[in-house]
């Protein structure tokens, strides 16, 4: 009955029945009475949306020119004497206005740009994340260190297998020829050097010395020098024996040094 005087700017009817609204609702027992409430907010949200579209954004727009008269008057202007004198005035330097017009506002103004400049930023915001073309060759470049991981440690294993089955051939090998040697001829001491020395290839003398060395750590055979100080190398009597020296821990370690020059 009463929606033009809610509705009004001047008016504070809405307020005064929004707070109303909100004391009867303590006492809201029924649900006829919570349905009634709801209905009543359904209706004061559109006089109050009515009322929000009547109001005139445009009272705060600058004015340039009520601002420039403003401040001319601020500035001491005199009229009357711009009326009086107004063929004189072209020649003198400010026009109608005081000598001390420009100083005044600026005194004036002083007081307002005296605080720290705000802020800002020349391009925008700081973003820690990288530019999405440098993510995505990040990931491409992580991708393709994965699968290098990822596809190595197979082929290493693959050859280490490989490698220590051969190796674990050529040692039994070695060792069935010397046990062979040994009992054909047991009173024959058979030379260390006469072993592994391969005349046609430095490089396969090296991997014999290096195979014999395995048949030497496991106890399998034994190396003592001769009447001339030369080594020589036999098998082991009995598996005994070499069960308690390995489990006693008695090791000897012997570096052989041997260059090209010495297997020629």
């Amino acid at each position: 009955e009463n929606r033009e005087d809610m509705v009004s700017s001047k008016s504070n009817r809405l307020t005064e029945a929004l707070e109303e609204a909100n004391k009867l609702f303590s006492g809201v027992s029924c649900a006829r009475e919570a349905a009634l409430d709801a209905q009543f907010l359904v209706l004061a949200s559109n006089l109050g949306k009515e009322k929000a579209n009547e109001l005139h954004s445009e009272m705060t727009a600058f004015d340039s020119l009520a601002f420039a008269e403003d401040l001319l008057t601020f500035m001491g202007i005199n009229r009357t004497e711009v009326e009086e004198n107004d063929s004189d005035s072209e020649g003198i330097s400010g026009g109608y206005l005081p000598s001390d017009a420009w100083h005044k506002l600026g005194e004036e103004t002083e007081k307002y740009f005296r605080r720290a400049p705000s802020f800002h930023y020349m391009l925008g915001s700081f973003k820690s994340e990288p530019p999405v073309p440098r993510q995505r060759i990040e990931r491409q470049r992580k991708t393709a260190r994965g699968e290098e991981k990822r596809a190595m440690p197979a082929q290493l294993k693959k050859m280490e297998e490989s490698h220590q089955e051969a190796t674990e051939k050529e040692v039994e090998r070695i060792l069935g020829l010397l046990q062979t040697h040994f009992k054909n001829d047991p009173d024959t001491p058979i030379s260390f050097f006469d072993l592994v020395i391969d005349p046609n290839s430095f490089a396969r003398t090296v991997e014999n010395i290096f195979h014999v060395s395995f048949i030497i750590r496991d106890g399998f055979a034994r190396l003592k020098l001769d009447d001339d100080k030369l080594p020589i190398i036999e098998p082991s009597k009995d598996n005994e024996g070499r069960g308690h020296d390995r489990s006693a821990g008695a090791r000897n370690q012997v570096v052989i040094s041997l260059n090209h020059q010495e297997w020629k």
